[in-house]
């Protein structure tokens, strides 16, 4: 059965759990991860920080159609797993890609990291501000923001660079796009 939470009297039958942040990779590992996602999630948002990152409603839905494709493959293509798409926010992600992204139906979020804050973030985010036009029209479609929120200033102590982001980079960032 489901896993079941107690407390106080009240209980919690988790029935599907989603997972808000899941790396499926690509390639022959997607025969490993998908199936392992879909035993134990219902839902995922997928991050898109691939070689190359998945910077288009294209190449989201492209990556998409793999992920399902290694599902059916698995032998348990009954599953009832929904992959839920993000794309990379670069400094060059144009408004019009966030218009094509919200009609797809597919992109649930864009995800920001921070140029050279973690893997494969070579293409992120160098300066917010170069991103106001997007993050405007992601504001005007409805679509979330997911953050990998992280300085890579090396003057940081790396167990530091989380805590200056939310002190330095978070309040601008929330100014430009609440």
């Amino acid at each position: 059965g489901a896993p079941k939470l107690e407390q106080a009297g009240t209980n919690l039958e988790l029935t599907a759990p989603d997972d808000w942040h899941h790396h499926l990779r690509d390639g022959p590992a997607l025969a490993t991860t998908v199936p392992a996602a879909a035993r134990q999630f219902k839902r995922a948002i997928i991050m898109p920080n691939l070689v190359p990152p998945v910077t288009t409603t294209e190449a989201a839905i492209a990556y998409r159609e793999r992920i399902m494709d290694a599902l059916r493959a698995s032998g348990e293509p009954d599953r009832d797993f929904d992959p839920l798409m993000t794309l990379y926010l670069t400094d060059d992600t144009p408004p019009e890609e966030v218009k094509r992204a919200a009609e797809s139906g597919v992109i649930k979020a864009f995800k920001l990291y921070p140029a050279g804050a973690t893997t494969n973030s070579t293409s992120g985010v160098t300066d917010i501000d170069k991103c106001a036009a997007t993050l405007k029209a992601m504001a005007e479609h409805g679509i979330p923001l997911c953050i990998h929120g992280e300085v890579t200033d090396p003057a940081v102590d790396i167990f530091d660079r989380e805590r200056v982001f939310v002190a330095t980079k978070l309040p601008r960032l929330l100014e430009s796009a609440p």
